[in-house]
């Protein structure tokens, strides 16, 4: 694929879906900046595991909610990897799992505010330099959710379907611009979000998937690279399910 000597930003790559799309990407040629909020750690083993193999990445310590924060790891990002091709926003909040009578709003504005927060201001970081360049793809990971709601999970779903409409109001702003937007919606995906998930609720969800298995990290970062490579490059406004099947549209 066209990707050999691009650069792209991830937010919330230190684990999951966004150490499986930082690592998939480098191994097209993409330098990648690897964010993180806490986990260090696992953000330089996800470093290391793209530099061994002769890859360039560097781990970005920010919390993706704070403006300052953002500022700064973008800025870095250009001094060291250089201008941003490839915006990926994967950074989200815990979800709070309850029936929406038993949700407090704070619990709620927490989710809804806090998910927005970690894309309005990457985002606002990142997109000036792709306007000025005209060029560019951004890809919002959102969920199967946005379209098919499951019981205790209203405040994710509220979040997922604002991000689905700010995807495709930017697609249309930045499509004269040269500039692409997707939305990619995994469905239920092995994860540290979903490992608190009984076995037996894991094989149900299996078993009524056509593809007849949960999702991995690695599957949707595939679709990512997909979305992202320049054989799609008519592609924006889009919004891929990848879920085996799970959900259609």
């Amino acid at each position: 694929m066209s990707l050999e000597g691009k650069v792209a930003l991830v937010t919330g790559a230190s684990r999951g879906i966004g150490a499986a799309t930082a690592r998939l990407l480098a191994a097209h040629g993409v330098a990648v900046g690897v964010n993180y909020f806490k986990s260090k750690q696992a953000a330089e083993e996800v470093v290391k595991s793209i530099t061994d193999k002769g890859g360039r990445a560097l781990a970005l310590e920010a919390d993706v909610r704070q403006p300052d924060q953002v500022e700064a790891m973008v800025k870095t990002a250009v001094d060291k990897l250089g201008p941003i091709d490839i915006l990926i926003l994967n950074a989200g909040m815990q979800v709070p799992m309850k029936p929406f009578v038993d949700l407090s709003y704070e619990e709620f504005e927490g989710k809804v505010m806090g998910e927005l927060r970690c894309f309005f201001f990457p985002l606002k970081a990142v997109l000036p330099s792709m306007v000025t360049r005209k060029s560019g793809c951004v890809i919002g990971v959102s969920s199967g959710l946005s379209r098919h709601p499951g019981y205790n999970f209203s405040a994710h779903t509220t979040v997922k379907s604002g991000i689905d409409g700010l995807m495709k109001s930017l697609a249309f702003e930045l499509g004269p611009l040269g500039i692409r937007v997707n939305t990619i919606a995994p469905g239920l995906t092995l994860t540290d979000a979903t490992s608190w998930m009984p076995k037996e609720r894991m094989e149900a969800s299996a078993k009524a998937t056509p593809m007849r298995r949960i999702g991995q990290p690695e599957d949707i970062a595939g679709a990512i690279l997909m979305m992202v490579s320049d054989e799609a490059g008519f592609v924006t406004g889009a919004y891929l399910p990848v879920s085996g099947g799970s959900l259609m549209i």
